[in-house]
C-alpha cells in the first residue's frame, strides 16, 4: 500500500498532459490552492465522478478524558467532510453501477 503524494500527482500530469514538470507542479498547486480557498470560505468542492468536500460546523459539547474519566468541554469547530460519489464507491467495491447512477456527482 502506498500514499499518493503531490509529487506523484504532478508527475502523472506531466506524463499524461504533456506540460513541463514545472508547469505540471504549478497546475497542481493552483488546483489544490483553489480547493483549499473554497473550503476555507465555507463553500463545497464537488469533483464529478469522485465526490464532494464540504465544511461542517460542530457545536460545543462535553467530552470525557478516557484515562481519567474527567469531563472536559470540546469547543465548537469546523470539520472537513468528504462524501464519495456513487461512481467512486462502485470503483472501490469493484461494482459496475447501473447506467445513469452517479453521473451528476
Amino acid at each position: 500500500m502506498s500514499t499518493i503524494t503531490r509529487a506523484h500527482l504532478a508527475e502523472t500530469i506531466y506524463a499524461q498532459v504533456g506540460l513541463s514538470r514545472n508547469e505540471s507542479a504549478s497546475l497542481l498547486e493552483t488546483v489544490l490552492g483553489r480547493m483549499s480557498a473554497a473550503l476555507e470560505a465555507g463553500e463545497s468542492v464537488k469533483i464529478s465522478g469522485f465526490g464532494t468536500f464540504s465544511v461542517r460546523q460542530k457545536g460545543r459539547r462535553i467530552g470525557r478524558n478516557p484515562k481519567t474519566g474527567v469531563e472536559v468541554p470540546i469547543l465548537p469547530r469546523r470539520v472537513l467532510v468528504f462524501r464519495p460519489s456513487q461512481v467512486l464507491k462502485a470503483h472501490v467495491n469493484h461494482v459496475i453501477p447501473p447506467v445513469g447512477v452517479g453521473e451528476d456527482e
